[in-house]
């Protein structure tokens, strides 16, 4: 180097930096880049993506090529910086110097601030970068396949292969959080509506049902008069018909085709009788998104809930499917509370105690433990393991409570304070305390 120019020096040192700056950065964007949005764009034809995904295709490849190059330029500029500070301070302390100082240089313009700047803005570092890899990666393959070869082999050593690790499906808990940190990207009823369709995995037709004591049934033995009457006066589109008990239940029967009957002046039992669905049952454990799928297939939108002894527990429709996706159908856009939770002037909630866990949870945006008892009569009973004979108050889940109706073996109605709750996510006896 004797006959190169210290001026010289001084360029090829700085081009030298500018390349390592290059590689650190184009590694750390490579590497950082959202790999869900990048198929997005390549799917869309976006060159630059198409690049950069053929790149992550074999990430060690990847890294060796990025490793050999950074390497050499760093190597190749300790050894200019070398010369040039032995030329100036001598080969006493030019070595001192030149380690001192060019690890600074490195560490701050070559590695710090490239990487921080690929870190943010990845998609703006690495497509560009791809433009120059791709070719050099096919330039220096040898190289690569040489290192990579022993790399590999060590891998293999500790049975990882580097072809199987770039797996990035995503669960359910996973793809709730993307959805939640979309932020304004989706709108918040949107978001709502796909975490929905994630928990119904979770949500079975239990939680869901009518229970058996709300059924609105007929029983077909009553006198023809009050069939009649109860027919009309039916809010509902399908009713279920049941002989003495609703366990020996018969079927559903449409309004359209009892108005139909009536219409034609053929409107007696047998007629209704032969005029009655067959009835769709379902297991209580049944996960909605399968009892979905199974409504789809036999093309029903209602079905009778069973145990697993086979007794009726409750009632469940399509529509209450839809609604654990999409919220409750209203008439107006605004938030309606049930009938079930009214709130008092004081901030205390007045709730009925058959009203279900999970509903108030979503209205009230409370959190009592769903696992268990579901409704809030349940729940209070199972924590007691006993029937109260009189009004008493309790903390549950965090929350203060006041039983202040108690009718037969059902408490009717619940005092809930949540200005005084807690933080709590489950009912812990120890903690819970009575007055």
């Amino acid at each position: 180097m004797d006959d190169i120019s210290t001026s010289t020096l001084y360029i090829v040192l700085g081009i030298l930096i500018l390349l390592s700056a290059y590689f650190s950065s184009s590694e750390t964007g490579l590497m950082s880049i959202n790999r869900y949005r990048l198929k997005h764009l390549a799917n869309e034809g976006h060159s630059g993506a198409l690049r950069v995904q053929k790149l992550l295709d074999r990430p060690d490849r990847l890294i060796g090529l990025i490793l050999i190059g950074n390497n050499l330029v760093n190597i190749a500029a300790t050894v200019v910086a070398t010369e040039i500070c032995m030329r100036l301070f001598g080969p006493v302390w030019g070595p001192v110097l030149v380690t001192i100082g060019l690890t600074l240089v490195i560490l701050v313009f070559a590695e710090v601030t490239p990487k921080t700047l690929a870190a943010l803005h990845p998609e703006k570092i690495s497509f560009p970068s791809s433009f120059i890899l791709l070719p050099l990666l096919t330039l220096l393959y040898p190289v690569v396949y040489f290192v990579n070869g022993i790399t590999n082999g060590i891998l293999a050593l500790a049975r990882i292969s580097p072809i199987d690790g770039g797996d990035n499906a995503l669960s359910r808990e996973e793809l709730r959080t993307v959805v939640h940190e979309a932020g304004a990207m989706i709108p918040k009823k949107h978001q709502d509506m796909l975490v929905g369709i994630l928990d119904l995995e979770k949500v079975t037709a239990e939680d869901i049902m009518v229970p058996r004591s709300d059924i609105v049934a007929i029983d077909i033995n009553d006198d023809w008069k009050d069939i009649q009457r109860q027919l009309v006066n039916a809010q509902h589109t399908r009713v279920l018909l049941y002989r003495d008990t609703i366990d020996d239940a018969v079927g559903f029967v449409h309004m359209r085709d009892a108005l139909r009957l009536l219409s034609k002046n053929q409107f007696t039992k047998a007629s209704l009788l032969r005029a009655v669905r067959d009835i769709y049952f379902t297991p209580e454990s049944t996960p909605l998104h399968t009892l979905m799928y199974k409504f789809q297939a036999a093309k029903e939108r209602i079905g009778l809930v069973v145990d697993e002894y086979g007794d009726i527990q409750g009632l469940v429709t399509l529509e209450d499917i839809l609604e654990e996706i999409i919220g409750d159908f209203t008439t107006t856009m605004l938030p309606v509370h049930s009938k079930e939770a009214n709130i008092q002037q004081d901030g205390s909630v007045l709730v009925d105690g058959s009203a279900n866990i999970r509903e108030l949870n979503k209205e009230m945006d409370w959190n009592f433990p769903t696992e268990g008892p579901k409704t809030l009569n349940g729940l209070i009973l199972e924590y007691l393991e006993d029937i109260p004979e009189y009004n008493i108050s309790l903390r549950l889940a965090g929350y203060p409570l006041e039983l202040v109706e108690i009718k037969g073996n059902m408490i009717k109605t619940v005092r809930v304070m949540p200005q005084y709750y807690r933080e709590a996510t489950v009912v812990d006896a120890d903690n819970t305390s009575k007055a």
